[in-house]
């Protein structure tokens, strides 16, 4: 690809971005379907990231100022993707008994006879299986469609069942006898004095004030029954994903810690645009900072690796990822198509495909409800958005890479309690037991959180805080954080 094609880097002019987009908009119909164009005054169009070199003469605002006459968002493709969607659509076309039947009970007969079809009775079905010495190759018109490959013989030999009505309970409550003495599952309440059973800190006594935050059982996202497994798993593995602490110093020649918060700050702002989870987010940087770790980089390619970072943790975290074609418009076409896959496919064989790994957000789930066991609907609310707002904050310090991931959640959760109410300790028992925390650990990590929060409000870097001075975060960017922490609230309290 000659270089007298390229654009130039992190610029472009109103009519040749519009031509693109119009280009890149008729290619794109005939598999997304019709798209309406945004009205000129509505579009946003999230702006190239500045010149990484140059951070006093590009100000954030100036970056936002170039709108193009239209822009169609990501959540759009996405709806019409899931109405079109093959799964929903096979699940549509089902007959409507195939909804109502219900597995209910182990029966005796020897095959699944439809109810289109005469019954068959036990002597004429003994006398057919008895005659049977070969497996047929193809089905009657009166048996049960078995599959071609399959040996009627062997048919014979598996569990028969039988469908039935949903009203027969006591039949549905024999299944789930069944089910539960075979998953050895009991009806008995969990034995009091261990919150979690497997856990190290098992041994605290009961009167200590913890509270138990793995009982609902009847919800399969909490995990009630293995929570404290998997937690103790991603705590074991934290320390094997993490990035190096000193990678700017010794690997990076071309690329500092300030171009590294301009490129995540500006990441932050394409997170919400294309309304994307914030593990995404949180996996972008992971990628990053692990590649950044062995692979030097020059400037002019460092957006580049930000957006395939991107595009791999959409793949791995979305249920509708972002195409390659949104991720170089999203640059304002700095970079081509090949170029971006190009770089996913480098940072893929660098990582070793191991994209699973241990972020602040993952812990951040279980401290919150940790943290909410004696809070109201209100304030829990408010110290789940401020605990993210702080964890955010993090992500733009590359000196808070010494910190482990579970550290800056824990801290984050400190941080948040102290703002919300001052006069109270932040720590207790209950938040101990699970993030395994003393308050005497997180001294240093949550004064540096805290330096952060102080100079949000004065920051060139704006994205994480003007997201979280939206309603729907309930404006906890703009609480008042007071300056100082009292030192008696890292010291442990005597029960």
């Amino acid at each position: 690809m000659s270089a007298h094609n390229r654009r130039p880097s992190f610029s472009s002019s109103t009519s040749s971005s519009l031509a693109k987009r119009q280009a890149s908009s008729a290619s794109s119909s005939d598999n997304v379907g019709k798209v309406v164009a945004v009205p000129p005054h509505l579009a946003k169009k999230r702006a190239p990231l500045g010149n990484l070199t140059n951070l006093k003469s590009v100000s954030h605002n100036a970056a936002k100022s170039s709108v193009p006459p239209a822009m169609v968002p990501c959540a759009t493709k996405a709806v019409k993707a899931r109405k079109s969607s093959p799964a929903r659509t096979r699940i549509a076309n089902l007959p409507a008994a195939a909804h109502t039947a219900t597995l209910i009970d182990v029966k005796t007969t020897n095959s699944i006879v439809p109810s289109n079809v005469p019954a068959i009775s036990r002597t004429d079905a003994t006398a057919v299986s008895s005659s049977m010495d070969v497996s047929p190759t193809k089905s009657d018109g009166v048996s049960l469609s078995l599959d071609e490959t399959m040996s009627t013989c062997d048919s014979f030999k598996s569990p028969e069942v039988e469908y039935m009505d949903n009203t027969d309970v006591p039949a549905v409550d024999s299944v789930e006898r069944k089910t539960k003495t075979s998953l050895c599952i009991s009806g008995h309440p969990p034995i009091k004095g261990s919150i979690c059973n497997r856990d190290a800190l098992a041994e605290m006594e009961t009167d200590s004030g913890i509270i138990d935050v793995d009982t609902d059982f009847m919800d399969p996202q909490q995990c009630a029954t293995i929570a404290c497994d998997i937690y103790k798993h991603l705590r074991a593995s934290e320390a094997k994903k993490r990035p190096s602490t000193d990678f700017m110093e010794k690997i990076q020649k071309d690329v500092n810690s300030n171009m590294r918060a301009i490129l995540i700050d500006w990441l932050v702002e394409v997170a919400e645009e294309y309304r994307l989870v914030p593990d995404t987010l949180y996996l972008t940087v992971n990628y990053i900072d692990r590649y950044l770790s062995g692979n030097s980089m020059d400037r002019q390619r460092l957006q580049l690796l930000g957006v395939a970072c991107m595009m791999i943790a959409s793949k791995y975290e979305e249920i509708c990822a972002p195409q390659v074609e949104e991720f170089c418009y999203i640059t304002d076409n700095t970079y081509f198509k090949e170029e971006v896959l190009q770089m996913e496919s480098s940072v893929l064989n660098y990582l070793k495909f191991e994209m699973t790994a241990p972020t602040p957000k993952c812990f951040l789930r279980r401290f919150v409800r940790a943290a909410q066991g004696s809070t109201d609907e209100v304030s829990s609310m408010q110290l789940e958005c401020l605990s993210n707002f702080l964890a955010e904050l993090s992500l733009l310090e590359y000196s808070m890479l010494c910190y482990a991931p579970s550290l800056v959640a824990a801290s984050a959760i400190f941080l948040a309690k102290f703002i919300l109410v001052p006069t109270k300790r932040p720590w207790n028992s209950t938040l101990q037991h699970y993030t395994h925390y003393q308050p005497s650990d997180l001294v240093e990590c949550v004064k540096d959180l805290h330096r952060l929060c102080c100079n949000a409000h004065n920051s060139s870097l704006p994205a994480i805080r003007e997201k979280y001075s939206q309603h729907k975060y309930k404006h906890v960017a703009k609480k008042y954080c007071p300056p100082t922490i009292p030192p008696e609230f890292f010291q442990t309290q005597t029960q």
